[in-house]
């Protein structure tokens, strides 16, 4: 088990996938908008955007200026 099963919730864990796969694919930091469209989550982009704050709060990902996405 990892540590980051120990503090993350079931849909923070989706959204970390997705960015990670979506920066994967294309090297950018990756936005809500991103990963809303393209992960099958049924989460609106504002949850989502809440949720990567939650997970850069953690350390998980990082937002390399104010109107970019998120790095992990």
């Amino acid at each position: 088990m990892s540590p980051a099963d120990d503090i993350l919730e079931s849909r923070q864990k989706d959204v970390l996938k997705s960015v990670i796969r979506a920066h994967i694919v294309t090297g950018e930091p990756v936005g809500s908008q991103t990963v809303s469209r393209g992960a099958g989550l049924d989460l609106s982009p504002a949850t989502i955007r809440n949720i990567m704050a939650e997970l850069e709060e953690h350390g998980l990902l990082v937002q390399p200026h104010t109107s970019a996405g998120r790095v992990p």
